[in-house]
């Protein structure tokens, strides 16, 4: 019903697809040069191949090709090759970081009923790329450390702080415990990182088929989704502690780098962790006894689901080959022709855990045939303003290895030169998903209404709109009837633009295709290219449609007159924010004065201990009433001073008065320096990497974003007087970015004679 309610508003729109061409004005250009760029885009349109992307992906995807193996090397350097033939000034820069592998995995149940699991995934004779595993890196979790533990086993859902609030609800300890816990509700580092706060000893991790299997389609090979045998490979390292090499935290990890010992990397875990199918779950879960699980935890096996503890017992050991290996970032440049300082930067890395056809290479691949088509309008004549920089990043999957160490080692001069940065990874069929700094949404929406949808022929734009009017709540969906922009979402982490935007403060983006490629490979060895070729983009339309919206952009920030930035949008969603907290604080003062009243009636009890005495809960003590005048000033003042930037570009064009050359430079230099100004030198709170203080990932939710996240988790940590403190600070950072748009101001203001 949804996809048919999508299709019906996407019809609806059809009236105002596009024809090729930009259907109105492009922001950062004038009128006469949007016709040249509007050509331009036409022409590259028509260079892009489909072919390409389906070859490169069977040559990519054919051998097992995860950091540090002897495929990532090769592929690394046929990368370099096709962007060395396309006229790219290119190198392969190299890093030593930790990559752990490992050397003993162990999981058996010693009671009731003794059961070894297998801990592995057959090849299928329908999938040929699935019996190529002698380089494959077999199911665990990289920066689990080493250990050995045998214990009682919980149940704890996702795993995630208030699964344990529901677990002291029912009076259940995790302490001395193993947990099994199933994938989603967070990124999966959470889950040890959870775990081991409560006192477990150890964690397992499994794919419930109600999440991810045959609860939402036939399982593979018959349909995309995960079989009984297949597992989920990744990081649980602490990344929104920092990502990149656990041993050289925000030095570049050269040969040379100063390195902290392994004993006091903090982003490791504290516990041995291991991810496992729901096969190898399924004798554990069966044999749990304890309370029945609430009905929101219940998955799809053929079980009731109970919480343990009980007779169960669990032996979990693991070991690992700590060692350096060696990250080949392959980096691209494409010099400007008039302000070659000036850096366009766009990538997509290369590393998989096995074969990766999906995550990444359907990324990478239209990464290439856009920067191949980029290269044949250059060898055609054309010359960009700024300087072009690809990136084929190394070491993504175990932490943003590549990208963090490359941006860590090149900080300064990045500093200086790096206007945006344009990231993909995975990519399939269906709808256009995009992320970013909210000073590029007005960009980013009119780079989507000029890009056509291959399955509808609509503008990628009013798609990803259908899609979300669909989804929305009755409260939103007045704004997007009214709105015919695109809102963008708000970067967490999980992928290669974190250091970017979140470490330097670049301005950054993320986009990709998804919604209709049907799930159930991801990290296996079953994310394969007889997979994707079946499920994720067959005949590689979406990723064509991925290099044309990616390449306009691109094209459109080296072209431009005047860097695209826009600050109305960004005013008006930081005003959401602020609203967004007040509301958080305004529920929870609710929340506790109901929850204090109950306690008195004796009405609101955790549970039953064995005697059958009610335990009460304890009373928490009242939300004050929280002072944020101090932020919403400064929201109000941003407000107004994005406005006076509107129209001090309306009044420009009003009077026919295009900026010099000159002025365009100066008016470049501030904005693309406007996004440092929302970073902090002193970081976050007890996350000194994380600088950016409107976007960062939760430090419980891992991929999942926190906007204006010092305030917000001092409010969920109830550190009152922290979120006022940190109100505080965030008002000072939008006075910075403040004064920074006021001097741009001052070069758009025409001057009276």
């Amino acid at each position: 019903m949804r996809r048919f309610l999508v299709l019906s508003w996407s019809l609806t729109l059809a009236l105002s697809a596009p024809t090729g061409r930009a259907a109105g004005p492009i922001l950062g250009f004038e009128p006469e040069s949007t016709s040249r760029q509007t050509t331009l885009e036409s022409k590259f349109d028509s260079l892009i191949r489909t072919d390409n992307l389906r070859d490169w992906m069977k040559r990519l995807s054919a051998r097992p090709h995860h950091l540090g193996s002897p495929y990532g090397k090769e592929n690394a350097d046929f990368i370099a090759s096709l962007f060395r033939s396309w006229g790219y000034d290119t190198k392969i820069e190299e890093f030593q970081v930790l990559f752990p592998t490992p050397k003993k995995r162990l999981l058996e149940v010693l009671e009731p009923e003794p059961f070894i699991a297998s801990l592995a995934e057959p090849a299928l004779a329908e999938d040929a790329s699935s019996s190529n595993l002698s380089e494959a890196l077999p199911l665990y979790n990289a920066y689990s450390i080493d250990g050995e533990v045998t214990g009682e086993v919980v149940y704890v859902n996702y795993g995630v702080p208030k699964d344990y609030e529901e677990l002291e609800a029912r009076g259940i300890d995790v302490k001395g415990k193993i947990v099994i816990a199933r994938y989603g509700g967070s990124w999966r580092g959470i889950k040890p990182k959870v775990a081991a706060e409560h006192g477990a000893v150890g964690c397992l991790i499994y794919s419930d088929p109600r999440d991810d299997g045959y609860f939402n389609g036939d399982a593979y090979p018959l349909g995309a989704y995960r079989n009984e045998s297949s597992g989920q490979r990744g990081s649980v390292a602490d990344m929104p502690m920092y990502p990149g090499d656990p041993l050289t935290p925000g030095v570049g990890a050269t040969k040379d780098a100063v390195r902290l010992d392994r004993k006091d990397a903090p982003t490791l875990t504290k516990i041995p962790v291991l991810p496992i199918s729901w096969k190898d779950a399924l004798p554990i879960l069966r044999s749990l006894t304890g309370p029945v699980a609430p009905e929101a935890w219940r998955g799809a096996l053929p079980i009731t689901y109970h919480l343990g503890p009980g007779a169960t017992k669990v032996h979990l050991q693991v070991a690992f080959d700590w060692k350096l290996v060696p990250a080949y970032n392959v980096i691209a440049r494409m010099q400007g022709s008039e302000r070659p300082d000036e850096w366009i930067l766009r990538g997509n890395h290369h590393d998989a855990w096995v074969f990766g056809a999906d995550d990444p290479i359907s990324g990478m691949v239209a990464l290439l045939e856009e920067a191949r088509a980029v290269g044949e309008l250059r060898k055609g004549g054309w010359k960009p303003k700024r300087s072009i920089v690809y990136a084929a990043w190394d070491g993504e999957e175990p932490g943003l290895l590549g990208s963090t160490e490359w941006v860590e080692a090149h900080a300064d001069e990045l500093t200086r030169k790096a206007a945006v940065y344009i990231n993909t990874d995975g990519n399939g069929r269906g709808f256009l998903s995009v992320g970013g700094s909210h000073t590029l949404e007005k960009f980013v929406g009119e780079v989507a209404r000029d890009v056509t949808d291959p399955q509808l022929g609509v503008s990628v734009r009013d798609r990803a709109r259908a899609r979300k009017m669909v989804n929305a709540k009755p409260a939103e969906l007045k704004e997007l009837r009214e709105r015919s922009d695109l809102r963008i979402d708000a970067l967490g982490s999980g992928s290669d633009f974190t250091p970017f935007i979140q470490h330097l403060g670049v301005a950054s983006i993320a986009l990709g295709f998804e919604g209709e490629n049907d799930g159930g490979s991801y990290h296996s060895i079953y994310d394969s290219f007889e997979h994707y070729s079946r499920f994720g983009d067959p005949g590689f339309a979406y990723g064509a449609t991925l290099a044309k919206t990616a390449g306009r952009m691109v094209l459109r920030l080296a072209n431009a007159e005047v860097l695209p930035f826009e600050f109305t949008n960004f005013s008006e969603t930081i005003g959401r924010y602020v609203e967004q907290v007040k509301k958080l604080a305004d529920e929870m003062r609710e929340e506790t004065v109901e929850r204090n009243r109950r306690i008195a009636e004796n009405t609101f009890v955790l549970a039953a201990d064995p005697n059958d005495t009610l335990v009460v809960a304890p009373r928490r003590p009242p939300v004050p009433h929280l002072n944020f005048t101090s932020l919403e000033n400064a929201a109000d003042r941003l407000e107004e001073r994005a406005e006076a930037y509107k129209r001090a570009w309306e009044a420009r064009r009003t009077a026919g008065s295009p900026l010099s050359v000159e002025q365009q430079r100066r008016l470049d230099l501030i904005l693309l320096q406007s996004e440092r100004a929302l970073t902090r030198a002193e970081g976050l709170p007890g996350r000194p990497w994380f600088k950016h203080q409107i976007y960062a990932p939760g430090q419980y939710t891992g991929y999942g974003v926190k906007t204006l996240p010092a305030v917000r988790e001092a409010i969920e940590q109830r550190k009152w007087g922290e979120s006022e403190r940190q109100a505080v600070v965030v008002a000072s950072t939008l006075d910075r970015f403040i004064a920074a748009i006021d001097r741009a101001i001052e070069i758009v203001r025409v001057k009276s004679e």
